[in-house]
């Protein structure tokens, strides 16, 4: 995982990617091979993708929903 420093500028890193994830997820949930169509050219590979989506989940930002098998944003309080 490659998390912003000294070696790794932030826009290289895995968080910088967390950006257009939650920008197609703010539109409506999608299934996660939608979604991996609509950002696949902003993140290195399948491996990687699954890193963001596992981050995400951990921070509480997405959600699955395992009935309907779509990934949904988290809206904050204050959005």
């Amino acid at each position: 995982m490659k998390l912003p420093s000294k070696v790794t500028p932030f826009k290289e890193s895995i968080v910088a990617k967390f950006i257009p994830v939650l920008d197609n997820l703010k539109t409506g949930p999608l299934s996660p091979s939608e979604l991996y169509k609509a950002v696949k050219t902003k993140v290195n590979n399948i491996s990687e993708y699954m890193e963001i989506l596992y981050c995400l989940f951990i921070l509480e930002k997405i959600k699955l929903d395992e009935h309907e098998e779509v990934i949904h944003y988290v809206k904050d309080d204050e959005e």
